[in-house]
């Protein structure tokens, strides 16, 4: 028996969910079947709406940042891996205008605290220093770490970025469209690019590598309706690689940040996920870095987390499709 709803829900991201979304894709794909495909973004309840993070609602698909995700496997969530992205997303350490620095050596660096279950804010900031950092042949243990307090939805890197004008702290960690739009608008600089740093592990954080998980409740009962999801997604991501346009303006309204901001944040890359080595590999040092700063209690391994046989299918259809 189908079930009378698919959820699924993404973070204000460049996400293949997000996209077909947009486009009415998921909804068309699973009209016929009687199935009703809902977003947790569209006005859920409160207790629906933590399950972003939670994921203890059994018919959710999840494209979002790996640390809610790792986190909740590590408390037991019955949860797979079904494929991961990976999208430069204008990672970067920004400083005051007008006080150039190319180290971190000696400077205070912003570290937030949120009053959330997972607090994945605190979690980018501290991977983000810890990666500059790395590339300097020093660590978080060399770091002068300043706590910032935040509220529990203040907007993105506002209290970092409000204590760096201040002189409360030197360096702020930041990410994404929103991050391009706040530094402009605190007239802070980009002291370190961290998409410009040649070591790719540099920029493990959050959203690289992005997981897209689902409940192994419906892998198990539906597993046709977990392929044909994914085959939509990779649909999507065909068609994001051929409109780049209709692209940015999809990505305006899923960030929330203007055209200017999206086209300066997101290098222009495949949206598809995959399994590959290297992917899973970046994901099991993001595991190992989380759990030896506490976020995780219980180790995760990342390669029985994954299921290989949903994408495998998926892309199957794909192939089966193409002229």
């Amino acid at each position: 028996m189908a079930p009378p709803t698919l959820w699924f829900t993404r973070c204000p991201v460049p996400t293949a969910t997000g996209i077909a979304a947009d486009l009415g894709w998921l909804s068309d794909e699973f009209a016929p079947d009687g199935i009703t495909v809902q977003s947790l973004q569209d006005g859920v309840s409160p207790e629906e709406a933590e399950t972003h993070y939670t994921h203890a609602l059994e018919g959710l698909f999840r494209e979002g940042g790996n640390v809610p995700a790792l986190w909740a496997r590590a408390r037991g969530e019955r949860t797979r891996l079904l494929g991961l992205t990976w999208i430069e997303e204008r990672q970067a350490i920004l400083t005051r205008r007008g006080e150039p620095v190319t180290s971190l050596d000696g400077l205070r660096l912003a570290v937030p605290r949120r009053d959330i279950p997972i607090d994945f804010w605190r979690a980018m900031a501290l991977q983000g220093f810890a990666g500059a950092l790395r590339a300097e042949g020093r660590d978080l243990a060399d770091a002068a770490l300043v706590e910032v307090e935040a509220a529990r939805r203040a907007p993105q890197w506002e209290a970092e970025l409000a204590a760096l004008a201040k002189g409360e702290v030197d360096a702020v960690y930041v990410k994404g469209a929103l991050a391009v739009e706040a530094a402009l608008r605190f007239d802070a600089d980009v002291a370190i690019d961290l998409d410009a740093l040649p070591d790719r592990r540099a920029r493990i954080n959050n959203g690289t590598p992005r997981p897209i998980t689902v409940h192994q409740t419906l892998l198990d009962e539906r597993p046709e309706l977990v392929v044909r999801f994914l085959a939509v997604l990779l649909r999507a991501a065909d068609w994001a690689a051929r409109e780049p346009a209709e692209l940015r303006r999809i990505l305006s309204a899923e960030t929330g940040a203007g055209s200017d901001a999206v086209a300066r944040a997101y290098v222009h890359q495949p949206l598809h996920p995959d399994l590959s080595d290297e992917r899973l590999d970046l994901l099991a040092e993001q595991e190992r870095f989380l759990r030896a700063h506490g976020f995780l209690a219980e180790a995760v391994d990342v390669r029985a987390w994954a299921d290989f046989a949903p994408l495998t299918a998926a892309q199957e259809l794909i192939r089966k499709e193409t002229p």
